[in-house]
């Protein structure tokens, strides 16, 4: 894969975003220099896939759904550099057999002892709080036998809340959790299932949400209570 997009608007955006939005990072040293690696988020804002990685020394590749490749017109094309610069890579994650494919492209980018970035509930959060994970992070934890490091995101839903294209300017803060290692059988659904509770269940103590025990919803809205509070 080009690194030179990803490096090129890294370095552009980088000193811009660190002054103005001013990090507060957490456990850094938790994530290894080298070696395969997944980092695992919670998901608040489109803008945790650019402050997240831009604190994290190494590229993070992100699977991204293909649609936002694939996009018509001067927007889409813009749209689809935009998430190459990123460091993510297309995927169909629609279901069954194309699922399936994300599975083994994650697995093939891990393979190459890269980073990759995973937000496990599978989508934004549609009001703040933390929501199931879905059950293919553990497959890839598993399978790999990479360690993942479980991430807390704070304050992205408040600087770039769902729908809004100029972000507002507020201190971020994330906080990169000690590695977790999972054994045993990815074909076991039950293993899975708790594999995947048990970083969610990390994350949620880093960051303090309340937890679903659902998945979350694609474009629900947020209830009348979070509306006040954005």
């Amino acid at each position: 894969m080009n690194n030179l997009p990803y490096g090129t608007l890294r370095a552009f955006l980088t000193p811009f975003l660190m002054l103005l939005f001013r990090p507060k990072v957490k456990g850094l040293r938790n994530v290894p220099a080298t070696g395969p690696v997944i980092i695992a988020s919670n998901h608040l804002s489109f803008s945790d896939s650019i402050f997240m990685p831009l604190v994290v020394p190494r590229k993070v590749t992100f699977l991204a759904k293909s649609e936002y490749f694939t996009s018509p017109g001067p927007k889409g094309f813009i749209k689809k550099l935009t998430f190459i610069a990123l460091g993510q890579v297309p995927v169909d994650r629609s279901g069954g057999r194309r699922s399936e494919a994300a599975l083994i492209t994650g697995l093939q980018v891990l393979a190459d002892g890269k980073c990759l970035g995973i937000y496990p509930e599978g989508t934004r959060s549609p009001d703040g709080r933390l929501y199931k994970a879905r059950t293919g992070i553990a497959r890839l934890a598993i399978e790999s036998g990479a360690p993942v490091i479980p991430v807390a995101m704070f304050n992205t839903d408040k600087i770039q809340p769902t729908g809004t294209v100029i972000p507002k300017v507020k201190r971020v803060g994330m906080t990169f959790g000690e590695p977790m290692y999972f054994e045993g059988d990815s074909r076991d659904a039950l293993f899975l299932r708790e594999c995947a509770d048990a970083i969610m269940k990390r994350i949620q103590q880093m960051s303090g949400q309340e937890y679903v025990d659902t998945y979350a919803v694609k474009g629900a809205k947020p209830s009348p209570d979070e509306d006040e509070k954005n």
